[in-house]
């Protein structure tokens, strides 16, 4: 049996399980408001312990969460529960001074995810009624002004981030019916084209770019983003360099956010000569490419199979001063796992960490699925040894990969092995990857791992969905029934078509009982199928 490196447990975190239960004592206990002399820092962990127990704590807490965390924190947790009944109350109920508007934004976000367009939009009635329920942050800045923060663009906002533009059109088209001398400001016009955009409706964010410029309104940077990128996603990049053009004879300074997406386009489509024509003409607009602009091409250049391409991008950020980072790597990796190039991986993987670049997860999986497809077991036990020293432990995609290349290499023990620690580790392994283990184990007789196994899959809760294409491969049995099962429905079909007067189908006489009826439409059936040989009597035994 090949060694291979065990995992150390991980180190345990007194620390936030010893917060996390002094916070929900505190909580739970006769005197919540002592929650904020407890010490205890609102840290991401700390708020998903909490999370899952906001529906045993008492009315009193939902107040010393909120002066805790803040009040939109506080609504967001509870939204996220689907307490929206208390979190209108939390709301409503806050003492002088009122809550921020910036508070009510997470339901509306939450309304619009669970699809409650209406409930979002009888939200914003409602705030659009009452001023004095909230407050608007004003430190001078214009973003933060009450004409750019407003309940309209909050709830536009959400509507269309959460898919659902339609909505916020509709409604700004009622507003407009309501007061006509109300027009909506170029802010709300950025947030609906970002909504067709994300839909990837350019048919409507053409229209309402044609309605804006119509109305008069003076698009700004966003504005030419927003559309920019929508012609890129639709592979339309000539459209979005005219608009680049556009923005220069009207005075708008262009940015990397209007310049990266037509370098991206162009180089997913492989036109790598006019891609570097438009990174030239960058200092026209003012602009200096950046990381993002050279992984477009090193991504485009992947993506077509052109390594050297790929490599001479590399060579030219370096360059011009830009280091690579792990995503420009595994535009690489990704290449060599595709076509099982291990020597060609270990090579840049070797180059990468010794030129002092972090690989990231994503790295160490596709190495490993490189390594794992090319049978190179001890090369990946290194790496995944590697990918614990980097402090990522390994997780399902791992794992199931390692477990499936022990298999293909008969050591069945290493793979249970393996299939235990995933339990260790917290992870429910795949139910396909349960069944051919299983069935291997079967196959040599190894009825006390056989048993092993069943008994971890029955102590969890798991899915046993299989894919279709695995189903097929269980047995010739499963293909027979399902031809069997064809033959006996195109047989009711033909005794269908046959009988053109339905009064003459005489599925049951008045003397039959149902049983009887049922027997001989079935002994029908059978001798169409199997011949008028056939019989009951025959097909039982």
């Amino acid at each position: 049996m090949t060694s291979r490196p065990r995992r150390l447990p991980a180190p345990a975190l007194p620390s936030d399980a010893a917060a996390a239960n002094l916070l929900l004592s505190i909580l739970r206990g006769p005197d919540p408001a002592r929650l904020l002399a407890a010490g205890i820092t609102p840290t991401p962990a700390l708020l998903q312990h909490l999370r899952p127990a906001l529906h045993a704590l008492p009315e009193s807490a939902l107040p010393a969460i909120a002066r805790w965390a803040g009040a939109a924190t506080a609504v967001s947790l509870l939204a996220s529960r689907g307490l929206f009944a208390a979190a209108w109350r939390l709301l409503l109920s806050s003492p002088s001074p009122a809550p921020p508007l910036a508070a009510f934004a997470p339901l509306l976000r939450r309304y619009a995810r669970l699809g409650r367009a209406t409930a979002a939009l009888r939200a914003f009635r409602f705030l659009r009624r009452h001023h004095d329920r909230y407050t608007v942050d004003d430190e001078g800045d214009e973003s933060s002004s009450a004409t750019a923060v407003s309940p309209l663009i909050l709830t536009v906002d959400a509507l269309c981030k959460e898919g659902h533009p339609r909505a916020a059109v509709q409604l700004v088209e009622q507003l407009r019916r309501e007061d006509p001398g109300w027009a909506p400001d170029v802010r709300t016009y950025n947030v609906l084209l970002n909504g067709w955009s994300r839909k990837r409706r350019l048919d409507k964010v053409e229209k309402l770019w044609a309605a804006m410029r119509n109305a008069g309104v003076q698009p700004t940077v966003v504005s030419y983003g927003t559309l920019i990128d929508a012609l890129c996603v639709m592979r339309r990049p000539d459209q979005a360099m005219d608009l680049l053009e556009q923005m220069r004879d009207e005075g708008i300074q262009a940015n990397l956010l209007t310049c990266n997406p037509i370098v991206y386009a162009l180089a997913q489509a492989g036109r790598f000569g006019d891609a570097h024509k438009v990174i030239e003409k960058f200092p026209l607009y003012v602009v200096a490419p950046n990381i993002s602009t050279f992984n477009s091409l090193v991504l485009g250049y992947c993506k077509h199979g052109d390594l050297a391409g790929a490599s001479g991008v590399l060579k030219s950020m370096l360059g011009r001063g830009i280091s690579p980072t792990a995503r420009t790597y595994n535009y690489f990796f990704m290449v060599f796992a595709r076509n099982r190039s291990v020597e060609l991986g270990m090579n840049l993987y070797n180059k990468m960490v010794n030129n002092g670049y972090e690989p990231d997860r994503l790295t160490y999986h596709l190495l490993i699925k490189l390594l794992c497809e090319s049978n190179r077991l001890e090369l990946t036990l290194q790496m995944i040894q590697e990918m614990r020293t980097s402090g990522f432990e390994p997780d399902l995609a791992t794992s199931t990969m390692l477990i499936h290349l022990f298999c293909r290499r008969q050591q069945f023990e290493e793979a249970l092995a393996e299939f235990e620690h995933m339990f260790e580790r917290g992870i429910v392994p795949q139910y396909i990857t349960y069944r051919m283990l299983m069935k291997e184990l079967k196959r040599l007789g190894l009825f006390e791992l056989v048993q092993k196994l069943t008994d971890l899959m029955r102590s969890v809760p798991h899915s046993t969905k299989l894919p279709g294409s695995y189903r097929d491969k269980e047995g010739d049995d499963a293909i027979e029934k399902k031809k069997s099962i064809l033959q006996k429905a195109q047989a009711v079909s033909d005794v269908l078509k046959e009988c053109k007067d339905p009064k003459k189908l005489k599925l049951q006489s008045p003397e039959e009982t149902d049983v009887e009826a049922a027997d001989r439409i079935v002994t029908s059936i059978r001798r169409r199928v199997y011949g008028d040989g056939c019989s009951i009597e025959t097909m039982v035994l």
